[in-house]
């Protein structure tokens, strides 16, 4: 399956680009199991776990949503406002 990963703002620096698109393994069958696969491949964004925002085209979803093949993936830090 292959997903468009979009990075925000501090998250950016952590792994290094604004937006990629990756073939993700078979085993990756929700939010969860994706971000188990990003922390794999970027250690250092596993310090954001519990922090992490996750949307799914555009709407805010839960580790346990679905994914399916050509989604856009936003992946963000906690959202601040001043």
């Amino acid at each position: 399956m292959i997903l468009r990963i979009l990075f925000f703002s501090a998250l950016q620096d952590v792994v290094g680009c604004q937006e990629l698109e990756i073939e993700v393994p078979s085993s990756v069958n929700n939010v969860g199991d994706l971000l188990d696969s990003l922390y794999q491949r970027w250690p250092s964004l596993r310090g954001w776990q519990q922090e992490i925002r996750v949307a799914v085209d555009l709407d805010y979803v839960g580790v346990g949503h679905p994914l399916k093949e050509g989604q856009e993936i936003a992946i963000m830090p906690p959202v601040q406002g001043g």
